[in-house]
């Protein structure tokens, strides 16, 4: 058991940190920016899955009595699988800049990205805010 854990802990991956850093930062800046558009993908993400898990169901009783459980379990499903597209669209944003500028600044790019995206999150939620 303590060699197996040790094997676990002991494994080395080849993931460069800047490029993770620089992919989580696009990613977070492209979430930021394309808001609506992460609400949307959360919406068609909470509607499959309840298709999918209604599927799996045969018993109308059973389906109703755990409706609560299994809603707030899709949402939060659904939340989290809604950064993967923006984990995508981020990598190769990450990836152009790699190429384009060189990996050092990757990081900085990102950061410049995530304050642009957020400053414009935060303008667009207020003049919303305004308009009601």
């Amino acid at each position: 058991m303590t060699t197996l854990l040790t094997d676990l802990l002991s494994l080395r991956s080849n993931l460069d940190a800047t490029w993770l850093s620089g992919l989580t930062l696009w990613s977070l800046a492209l979430y930021l920016g394309f808001f609506p558009a992460s609400d949307w993908v959360i919406e068609q993400l909470t509607q499959w899955l309840k298709v999918a898990e209604r599927s799996l169901h045969t018993s109308t009783a059973e389906f109703e009595r755990t409706r609560n459980a299994r809603e707030s379990q899709t949402a939060f499903l659904a939340s989290l699988l809604s950064i993967v597209p923006f984990l995508i669209v981020g990598a190769g944003c990450n990836w152009l800049i790699d190429v384009g500028l060189g990996r050092s600044w990757t990081i900085s790019m990102g950061i410049i990205a995530c304050i642009g995206c957020g400053v414009y999150e935060l303008g667009r939620r207020d003049g919303q805010s305004a308009d009601e």
